[in-house]
């Protein structure tokens, strides 16, 4: 067999690899299911949601106070419940509700995650929601990194008050091109989260946080899905901010403003 025949029969099985085993490089699922109570959330109470395939969703809740909305949370591609107690406690202590979804795969929950199969449990944790008396229009979605696709989706397909996405990507093969500029990624990317292309759909509110040292996702992402979003619509960039670590640095005073700014 000659050089190039080579060339493009290893080239070939890149592809199948990447086509293959795509998810496995983006997804990092910590399965370990710890309980609120055992980090000192003792007013977070432990749920288990339905979802498609008989699959069981493990989910932190804790109702709103005050009249306030409820945070409905999706958390990115290595997170789950136990490792954003902070951000929840943060939000409990001024009154907002929570509803945190631990992902298939994430947290004690069952299943593996595709981008179909986290959006669908999307919509279940808002009919979870909802069907405990929650009101539509006090649930805003938030989203975080990989987490603002199953944002999105849900804030196109049901009415809510408000989207705030935290390190939004514009897509997976645009995340993927950065380094695999030389693959086919659209061909070979199963799970792409358009959010670039979904966001034209969601006629809520929404507000995009970004660090503008983002190395993961780079900020000029953040930009897209911003400019791409309908008004009324907010953007907040952090100057020194990262991939996911300025929400102790402003960036949950800035959710709370832009969401008091929506009931006036």
């Amino acid at each position: 067999m000659g050089l190039i025949a080579w060339l493009v029969a290893i080239y070939a099985v890149i592809c199948a690899v990447a086509y293959f085993g795509n998810r496995a490089f983006m997804y990092f699922p910590d399965p370990i299911r710890i309980a609120p109570a055992d980090i000192g959330l003792d007013d977070v109470e432990e749920v288990e949601i339905a979802a498609g395939e008989g699959v069981r969703l493990i989910a932190w809740y804790a109702p709103a106070k005050q009249d306030k909305p409820i945070i409905l949370y999706f958390h990115g591609n290595g997170s789950n419940a136990a490792e954003r107690a902070v951000r929840i406690e943060t939000m409990r202590r001024d009154d907002y509700g929570v509803l945190y979804v631990n992902n298939r795969g994430y947290g004690g929950s069952s299943g593996k995650p595709t981008e179909k199969k986290k959006v669908a449990d999307a919509i279940a944790a808002y009919d979870y929601l909802t069907a405990l008396g929650v009101s539509r229009g006090k649930v805003v979605v938030y989203g975080e990194s990989l987490g603002s696709g199953q944002a999105i989706r849900l804030a196109a397909e049901r009415p809510v008050t408000a989207v705030v996405l935290e390190s939004p990507l514009t897509s997976t093969v645009d995340v993927g091109r950065s380094t695999y500029f030389w693959l086919p990624l659209d061909w070979l990317i199963t799970d792409k989260y358009s959010n670039e292309d979904n966001i034209r759909f969601v006629t809520a509110p929404v507000l995009v946080l970004h660090g503008e040292q983002d190395a993961t996702i780079p900020v000029e992402m953040g930009l897209r899905v911003y400019r791409a979003a309908n008004e009324p619509k907010q953007i907040e960039l952090f100057l020194r901010g990262g991939h996911v670590d300025f929400f102790e640095d402003g960036a949950w005073e800035k959710t709370q403003d832009f969401l008091a700014s929506l009931s006036k």
